[in-house]
């Protein structure tokens, strides 16, 4: 027997015992003489089934679901209800069944059956709560030996008292919380879990001296979520911590148990964003886990991020296919993916080669795609217009063919917003292979089983290669000039975290129109076109200014802000949907979603041969006008080929 076996079975044991121990207690507790001797002479009939049928009442209340060392509310509230059945059913039995008929007179009665629910509860209860609180005492005496690290947590008490929750429980370790700060002036005075809240944000300075003056000096600041919020002002907070010298680290996760809890330091991108967006952790689970996966480009930024998702939501299988080998060797050295019980291979393999692609897809017989290989650099695409076309195009329709032969379920192809209304040829590259999607989708509406083809149009990814925080960071560090190209120039946000589960949620719902009829009897809108709610877009001169001041510097006067004038490709606003696609109302929470506007496969076959033709002979000219003809916004873009003379920096004062 396992050990884990074993444990429950002495738990069960334990509260059958004391269902038994309940009932003896009580009839020895509430009578005496003959009216116990009569009772202790009938209790062998009547306490077998009845402690058998409490089993049952435990199983079904999840009694044997959580462990001793974690008891809470929840599972006293579990006991609460499973010994109130009980009692319950005594008093149906007593009052109504048996009693009167069997033995003349009600054989516990009213009292004794409140006296039964009271000594019951605490028999179940008790040991409990003693066994947590003695796993309790000995986890404090072994962090008070092993915590090395005085820190002050800082943000709401809720937050706080999960972290120190996990404290207690080693989740998080060598940490010694001495004090809490909160922004909010309600939490002034309390103490949880026995740290006390010693002042808000703004008394930071003060109390950092005061540990310094009595010989035990704050080494570290730990920032809850709630601590990032725009009401508690970060920005000082995090200016504040440098001006001292501290090092403020956030807590990556406060979910329940706090099981995938990490400390991580804190970054300028934490603070630049509107609150993640949450997603539905079960809906994803449902979708991903036992199924074999295959990622395309894997080793990317975006790519490596999709497959550490698939692989902490259960898949069976994950294969990753990549062109770089360095990449591929890094990202199948993750620690995520080598700790998983997910199955993972790399293959080598580029998205121009057709039959390789082919020969991958049919040997893994994937379940899903994600199809993440892109070549998505503005200005390199400029230059390099027929590698774009090669990999964005030709490589999406080979990835989409191939995946459909192999009998694959869903397909995801990676797109961005540079695809509306496109003015570069990345976008023009990327809303063709959309089109090709939508065909291909087409061409299966109506008929249960086959695959769905859809696209999700990403923001700019904070923390994925050519994004322009790391630029910032990077030239601010230099001392600057932070180069902003124009400063009316905005752009929308996402983290590669809400990129990743935005692809696979989007999955999701296809799979769930996958299967369903399109005879206008239900509610599911099919949808070909995915896109995160990521708010108001972000001015990237003030993006620029806010990252200088969270550093510790003035913009304008410390570090200088340049305008460089824009590139070829570039436009000063990016467009989510185009203003002729229908919307779909999916019901998920975080998401977007439009209908197809395209589905023409043989007039896209027909864009796509005159595209190899112009790509085999060089001719941009001849492919500008083949994305005219497909995209008619294309024609109207107002930059040229050449790159734009770069302006002279010039030193703009701060707002």
């Amino acid at each position: 027997m396992k050990r884990q076996d074993f444990k429950k079975t002495l738990i069960v044991l334990h509260d059958l015992v004391a269902t038994a121990v309940a009932i003896v207690a009580t009839f020895f507790v509430r009578f005496e003489g003959y009216l116990l001797d009569e009772r202790l002479q009938h209790l062998p009939l009547f306490l077998p089934p009845f402690v058998a049928f409490a089993g049952l009442v435990y199983w079904f209340f999840q009694l044997y679901r959580s462990k001793w060392r974690f008891a809470s509310l929840p599972d006293l509230f579990n006991i609460f209800r499973a010994s109130s059945v009980l009692a319950l059913t005594l008093l149906v039995i007593d009052y109504i069944l048996f009693s009167p008929q069997l033995f003349g007179f009600y054989f516990f009665g009213k009292i004794t059956i409140a006296l039964y629910w009271l000594i019951q509860m605490f028999l179940l209860g008790g040991p409990r709560l003693a066994f947590r609180y003695m796993k309790y005492a000995r986890s404090r005496h072994t962090l008070e030996r092993d915590a090395n690290t005085p820190a002050l947590l800082l943000g709401r008490s809720s937050d706080v008292e999960v972290v120190l929750r996990a404290i207690e429980s080693g989740t998080v370790k060598k940490l010694k919380p001495m004090g809490v700060l909160s922004y909010r002036t309600d939490d002034l005075g309390q103490s949880i879990r026995g740290v006390p809240v010693l002042g808000t944000f703004a008394d930071l300075d003060q109390v950092v001296q005061d540990f310094q003056e009595r010989g035990t000096p704050i080494r570290r600041l730990v920032a809850t979520p709630s601590a990032l919020v725009p009401e508690a002002h970060p920005d000082m907070l995090i200016a504040r911590a440098r001006r001292l010298g501290l090092p403020l680290v956030r807590v990556t996760s406060l979910g329940e148990g706090m099981r995938d809890a990490e400390l991580a330091p804190l970054e300028i991108e934490d603070l630049l964003l509107r609150p993640t967006v949450q997603i539905d952790r079960q809906r994803l689970e449902a979708f991903i886990r036992g199924k074999r996966v295959l990622v395309t480009g894997g080793g990317g930024s975006i790519g490596s991020e999709i497959c550490t998702r698939v692989v902490a939501f259960g898949a069976s299988d994950l294969m990753i296919l990549e062109s770089s080998e360095p990449s591929l060797y890094h990202i199948l050295e993750n620690p995520t993916l080598l700790s998983s019980d997910t199955r993972v291979d790399g293959v080598i393999a580029d998205v121009r080669d057709r039959e390789r692609i082919r020969e991958v897809m049919h040997e893994f017989r994937p379940d899903v795609v994600f199809h993440a290989a892109a070549l998505k650099h503005v200005p390199y695409l400029e230059k390099n217009w027929a590698e774009g076309i090669k990999t964005n195009v030709f490589g999406s329709v080979n990835v989409a063919d191939a995946a459909v032969e192999a009998g694959v379920g869903e397909i995801v192809i990676i797109s961005t917003d540079k695809a509306i209304d496109p003015v570069s040829m990345l976008g023009a590259t990327k809303r063709l292979a959309e089109m090709y999607a939508q065909a291909l989708d087409a061409e299966f509406v109506g008929r249960n089983g086959p695959a769905r083809l859809i696209a999700v149009r990403f923001g700019n990814v904070l923390g994925s290669v050519g994004s322009v925080v790391p630029k910032f960071k990077a030239q601010i560090a230099r001392g600057g000039p932070v180069t902003v190209t124009h400063p009316d120039m905005v752009r929308y946000f996402m983290t590669t975290r809400e990129a990743a589960d935005l692809v696979l949620t989007s999955a999701s719902h296809a799979d769930d129109g996958r299967r369903v009829p399109l005879d206008g009897t239900n509610a599911y809108e099919r949808a070909s076109v995915y896109v995160l709610k990521m708010g108001q877009p972000v001015r990237i001169y003030e993006l620029a200014e806010r990252m200088i001041r969270l550093a510790g510097y003035e913009p304008g006067e410390d570090v200088e802000i340049a305008v460089m004038g824009t590139r070829p490709g570039e436009r000063l606003h990016e467009i989510l949907f185009a203003r002729d696609e229908p919307m779909a109302e999916i019901g998920i929470d975080g998401v977007m979603a439009a209908k197809p506007i395209f589905a023409d496969r043989a007039r896209v076959d027909q864009w796509l041969s005159a595209l190899r033709r112009a790509v085999a002979s060089g001719d941009r000219d001849a492919a500008e006008r083949v994305f005219e003809e497909a995209i008619p916004e294309f024609k109207r873009r107002t930059q040229a080929h050449q790159p734009a003379a770069p302006v002279q920096p010039i030193r703009l004062a701060s707002n």
